[in-house]
């Protein structure tokens, strides 16, 4: 992938997306879990189980206490006994007593089974569909969107919000979706069964719910700037993290170590400071919930226990079952604090997933695409282009004007920024020009067909990127179904099929990320090994032979000429070896062409071309060549 602008430093840059509204993104988390119904309704019937047979448990419970307040207090009040289940009169109380607890034990056994099933049915919704089905999306919109999408969002940010804003959203189904189901279903029962026992006793110990509502309305809408910005001080632990593994070397190299480490306890002590002012309103949220609901349960003593003294509320089916359904309401109630904050964090989490959904696509797409012919040979042509990344931003090509016949070589030099790389960019549309056109066989890039196109332009980037895979698979990648024979071919053509031949296992070894047990020069032919396999008709070379020696060098040149007959190339060079085989020389300047020839009129006009051939000379070769070429001794 070309890397064209540095990512935005600050924090603040890199979570600049447009935000999802918290209804929208709420509506879209309930429509992937709606994809699966069927298991949606199996959890819920399975908690629909749990949340019968807890009544039937706590009722048995209360029917006990009550036949034993009848059995030992003369002229107490006749216990009530459900669906007019009365046991026979001959039954001792002990019998009595056994059957009830039986009843007790088997509800309770029973909650344990539906516990587990609907655990297993829960992780199955969870994992194996919503999470999943979700990360497949993210990763293929990741495939398809524009580069600048990655040069404006840094890797870190990218990898978080793939992985643990995604895990996030689990959390939304879990503690959630399922847990506000539940808590709903569940509040709604209890409060039925308690205004069955007594309407004023619950009026009463519910007197005191819409405080608790205020106050997690008010904890919610508090906390949600503050999870919004702690994913982005997460973003930039995680960035941290990924270029302290990738610069390594550099770290050593440099001894660098204890001050990488400083900068990384920083930005996780960002993350835990944010987290800390979180966790605070909550340590105050939760006991405010709890302390309320206690209250309720002094009304209920108080009210429930003159109500019994009267005569006209049971002991146990009545103030000991209203007692147990309180603790559970005045529990559900407690959850309502446990999924406000997990909502708040599932909501940012997947506000930024949804934002990655919702970007725009890599590229406007013709209606009706041109297929490349696969007799023309590649001309190019570039029409009066200008380019820059971003609105406003800085130009980076400005007036570039020029045509390259089918065949012919291009080298294109210039400083560091002038805008090489983004030239060559524009021709398999990784970007598109701000103003004019590249042309391809006499039609605009813009009106191909983007993979068919993509395919016919062979590139070799200046980052050597290579894959956990095998080097055969490495070399084929843009040709997966290349026979053995062609893949050879194609390292031989980069002088790379000696060192590979010479590897553990050859073609079928293993590298390691990013080809990290090769040496540059070797992943730097591996990846010109898989251009060339490509067959392409036009060649894109980046820089090739920046991390080859000389003497390496000469070897890849010769072989590249005979594989390129027919086919355009260009190729971004500074070597003066590299450069004279071009047919032509193209010298930018702050994103102007300056300058053009082949390598013997250059050398023989002042500018900018001549100078770095004189002053920016890196090796003994190119002394040689320029002595002998132009007689010239460099300074």
């Amino acid at each position: 992938m070309p890397s064209v602008v540095n990512p935005p430093s600050s924090a603040s840059a890199r979570v600049a997306t447009p935000a999802q509204p918290s209804r929208s993104a709420l509506l879209r988390l309930l429509a992937y879990c709606w994809r699966d119904r069927a298991r949606c309704v199996q959890v819920v019937v399975c908690q629909i189980g749990l949340l019968a047979l807890g009544l039937v448990g706590l009722g048995s419970a209360g029917l006990g206490i009550d036949y034993l307040h009848a059995y030992l207090v003369p002229g107490a009040k006749p216990v009530h006994w459900p669906l007019g289940l009365v046991p026979p009169a001959h039954w001792a109380p002990m019998h009595v007593l056994v059957v009830i607890s039986s009843v007790v034990v088997v509800s309770a056994l029973l909650r344990g089974a539906l516990t587990w099933l609907g655990g297993i049915l829960l992780a199955r919704l969870v994992h194996r569909r919503v999470i999943a089905d979700l990360q497949t999306a993210v990763f293929a919109k990741l495939q398809h969107l524009h580069f600048r999408f990655f040069d404006q969002h840094s890797r870190g940010e990218i990898i978080n919000r793939a992985t643990g804003d995604i895990a996030s959203i689990r959390a939304f189904v879990d503690t959630v979706l399922i847990q506000a189901l539940v808590t709903v279903l569940t509040i709604g029962v209890y409060l039925i069964y308690m205004l069955n026992l007594h309407v004023g006793l619950t009026a009463a110990c519910l007197a005191l719910l819409p405080v608790s509502v205020v106050i997690c309305i008010r904890y919610s809408r508090s906390v949600h700037p503050l999870y919004l910005h702690n994913r982005s001080l997460f973003d930039r632990m995680v960035l941290t993290l990924a270029e302290s593994i990738e610069g390594i070397g550099v770290i050593k190299g440099f001894a660098r170590e204890p001050e990488v480490s400083a900068h990384f306890r920083s930005d996780n002590a960002a993350v835990k400071d944010q987290q800390r002012r979180i966790f605070w309103r909550m340590s105050l949220f939760t006991p405010t919930i709890d302390f309320i609901t206690q209250l309720s349960l002094v009304i209920l003593l108080v009210y429930g226990g003159w109500l019994v003294i009267q005569g006209r509320l049971a002991l146990g089916t009545g103030l000991v079952v209203f007692a147990g359904l309180l603790q559970q309401f005045a529990n559900q109630v407690t959850t309502i604090a446990q999924i406000a904050n997990g909502i708040q964090e599932s909501l940012t989490g997947a506000r930024r997933v949804f934002d990655i959904l919702d970007s725009p696509p890599g590229l406007p797409l013709p209606a009706v695409p041109r297929i490349p012919d696969p007799e023309r040979s590649g001309s190019v042509r570039f029409e009066r282009i200008s380019f820059h990344h971003i609105d406003e931003g800085p130009v980076v090509l400005q007036g570039i004007d020029f045509t390259v016949r089918p065949g012919e070589c291009i080298a294109i030099v210039g400083e560091t920024g002038s805008g090489k790389s983004a030239l060559l960019n524009l021709i398999p549309r990784f970007y598109d020009p701000t103003i004019g056109r590249v042309s391809v066989d006499g039609v605009d890039v813009r009106d191909w067909d983007l993979q068919a196109l993509r395919r016919r332009v062979g590139v070799v980037f200046q980052e050597n990127f290579l894959f956990s895979d095998t080097v055969a698979a490495n070399i084929a990648f843009g040709r997966p179904d290349a026979i053995q024979q062609e893949i050879e071919t194609a390292a031989r053509a980069a002088c790379a099929h000696d060192f590979v031949s010479a590897l553990p296992l050859g073609y079928e070894t293993i590298l390691g990320e990013s080809g990290v047990d090769l040496s540059g020069g070797q992943r730097q032919r591996l990846t010109i090994a898989r251009a060339l396999l490509a067959a392409p008709s036009i060649l894109l070379l980046d820089d090739p032979t920046a991390a080859i020696d000389p003497e390496t060098e000469h070897e890849i040149l010769a072989a590249i000429e005979r594989a390129l007959a027919g086919r355009t190339t260009f190729v971004v060079a500074h070597r003066l070896s590299t450069l004279r085989r071009a047919d032509r020389i193209l010298v930018l300047e702050r994103g102007r062409i300056v300058q053009t020839g082949t390598h013997t009129e250059l050398l023989h006009q002042d500018g900018p071309y001549r100078l770095a051939a004189l002053h920016q000379m890196v090796d003994e070769e190119s002394r040689r060549v320029l002595a002998e070429e132009s007689g010239l001794v460099p300074s």
